[in-house]
């Protein structure tokens, strides 16, 4: 008997194949037959008339690694059709740590993905491990409502083998080489999917330090990426110092030509596949087109290079209750403390509005802290724009600059009463990358190169400054159903799935999902894609010791399965919890 006979759904295989209409039976955790009119009884049979059936998402790029020793959901994923995550990413994480030098792993963690100290803190269990593989242990006896896999992170790999002088970017010895290797190999034979790596000036401590390895040469990369081969394989990932929009880029940080020129070594070296965040440069828009032709070029000569690319412009989020450009002037910090209402009513008098705008900012004594954020990334009013926009496709008469003017404002004062109108829940969005020219087009072409594969959405990260773990539903509302002609192509449905399922799947080694093929694992989402909608950002405070973050939920899952057990149905978590920690090479 089966578990669930899915009838009369419309199959987007994963596979590229074109969609057809078939049932699909599952039974034990696997797919058991795919077709038409299937004769066989269920314990549930749900009619699906018109409705998508694909693969489960696979996310690639996320930061669940504190999250997921407190917490069993995974939201924002979870409600945006993922059923598997790999976290790790950055060169972050929380293992190994020495007993006691776990304030080295969080400072890191807060101040390179903007997760409260205070919530990784009080959430972690510190005593459960010291070792990597202690730590996926600590994960193996915990359910979830998707899979996880965890890379082993540059970071915590410096700081245990060389200690503080890891942890400020001294250069290793040939002990201290060796040391990391063993860790690594250790970490890779309990199961690590992979080794991460930030060679940005961008990722910062909470102290203002860049992350151990930032500066790492090519011997000890080199090094790290034998230990992963010598221990079976699994994925380099990277972060290059040009990653994140040209900021913070001096002349200690590697062109991307050098960049993609020494990870196509490691990889021939090695035989790994390298990955690493990818975007369009705003100030060299036409770039990122030389740097896909040296990929493709490198590719032909032995090396296995993927970069990772996102599908919408990376931005950050603005409002009273998370990260403003007011909130280091002197006098809101006169005021920040005040019960909401309170302060609300303060900021919307016009006095108060002239002295915060004619104010000096006051730098928070942690340099590395979000709130200095504005500070060093100033706002580009070009690019700034309600958040709602980023939701389709904004136009250049919709960003702030263009509406202050209208309305004979500078846009400094526009975004503060923008800020402060109603009840002070408005967001605001200030755009990185992938945006130049006010154009999606380079985005579409990145997505569809042969070489690249969908990831950097930072799920589980920077939560009080971007929710883009919904990235998987925008793909199919935005990219697939609702992009207006005038902007330019639509992606293809088929497509849009083969690349966050089976591609981001294959790259992992995770060859028992993301297609709907018999014998396969039953990961699955059942979409009403007509109906398919985001919903609105919403600030929840459920984090460890009383930590808020971004939340957005979705609306059009008619069932999500995980394991053949149905984790999500009508937009709904159901309670089961049959995820598990997967460990490479034990597929």
């Amino acid at each position: 008997m089966l578990d669930y006979l899915i009838r009369g759904a419309v199959i987007v295989d994963g596979l590229g194949n074109i969609p057809y209409k078939a049932d699909i039976g599952l039974a034990n955790g696997r797919i058991v037959d795919v077709g038409d009119g299937l004769r066989m009884s269920a314990r549930e049979t749900l009619d699906v008339d018109g409705c998508i059936a694909a693969p489960g998402w696979v996310d690639i790029h996320t930061h669940y690694d504190g999250q997921a020793t407190w917490d069993t959901t995974l939201d924002p994923s979870a409600s945006h059709g993922v059923t598997t995550v790999v976290m790790g990413n950055c060169g972050v994480g929380f293992a190994p740590v020495r007993q006691g030098d776990h304030p080295r792993l969080i400072e890191l963690m807060e101040g390179v993905e903007d997760i409260p100290g205070t919530a990784l803190y009080e959430g972690i269990p510190w005593d459960r491990w010291q070792s990597f593989p202690q730590y996926l242990d600590y994960l193996a006896d915990r359910h979830y409502s998707m899979d996880i896999g965890a890379m082993i992170a540059h970071g915590p790999v410096r700081a245990y083998a060389m200690g503080e002088r890891g942890c400020n970017n001294g250069e290793p010895t040939p002990n201290d080489l060796k040391a990391m290797a063993e860790i690594v190999s250790e970490a890779m034979l309990a199961g690590a999917l992979g080794f991460s790596t930030s060679r940005t000036l961008f990722h910062q401590s909470m102290s203002g330090q860049p992350v151990p390895g930032t500066f790492a040469d090519e011997a000890e990369l080199g090094s790290v990426v034998d230990a992963m081969a010598r221990a079976g394989g699994g994925v380099f990932a990277s972060v290059p110092g040009e990653a994140v929009a040209g900021l913070m880029v001096d002349d200690s940080i590697p062109t991307l030509e050098d960049e993609i020129a020494m990870m196509a070594r490691l990889s021939r070296r090695s035989g790994l596949p390298v990955t690493w965040s990818f975007t369009q440069d705003h100030t060299r828009p036409e770039r990122w087109r030389d740097l896909l032709t040296l990929v493709r070029a490198k590719n032909g000569r032995g090396a296995r290079l993927f970069p990772q690319v996102a599908s919408k412009p990376t931005s950050s989020l603005i409002s009273l209750k998370t990260y403003h450009p007011f909130m280091r002037r002197e006098t809101y910090l006169r005021l920040r403390n005040l019960p909401f209402d309170r302060l609300l009513a303060e900021l919307k008098k016009p006095e108060v509005k002239a002295a915060i705008l004619a104010d000096e900012d006051v730098p928070d004594n942690s340099p590395g802290s979000m709130e200095n954020f504005f500070l060093f990334a100033p706002m580009d009013w070009s690019m700034t724009f309600d958040a709602r926009e980023l939701d389709t496709e904004p136009h250049r008469q919709s960003a702030f600059d263009r509406l202050a003017a209208v309305v004979n404002q500078t846009p400094e004062a526009y975004l503060y009463d923008f800020l402060v109108a109603g009840q002070g829940d408005n967001f605001a969005a200030r755009v990185f990358v992938n945006f130049a020219n006010y154009s999606y087009e380079a985005m579409r072409e990145m997505f569809q190169h042969p070489d690249t594969v969908i990831g950097t959405h930072d799920a589980g990260a920077h939560v009080n400054l971007i929710c883009d773990g919904v990235v998987p539903t925008y793909h199919l509302t935005h990219w697939v159903r609702d992009r207006e002609a005038e902007r330019g192509p639509t992606l293809d449905l088929v497509d849009v799935v083969a690349k966050q399922t089976r591609n981001n799947a294959c790259l992992f080694g995770l060859g028992d999902r993301g297609v709907i093929q018999a014998g396969k694992r039953a990961d699955l989402n059942i979409i009403d894609l007509d109906n398919l909608s985001l919903g609105p950002l919403q600030l929840v405070r459920d984090l460890p010791a009383g930590g808020q973050r971004l939340l957005r939920g979705a609306h059009g899952y008619v069932a999500t399965f995980v394991n053949g057990h149905m984790t999500r149905r009508d937009d709904q978590d159901t309670g089961a919890r049959p995820g598990r920690l997967i460990r490479r090479g034990a597929l």
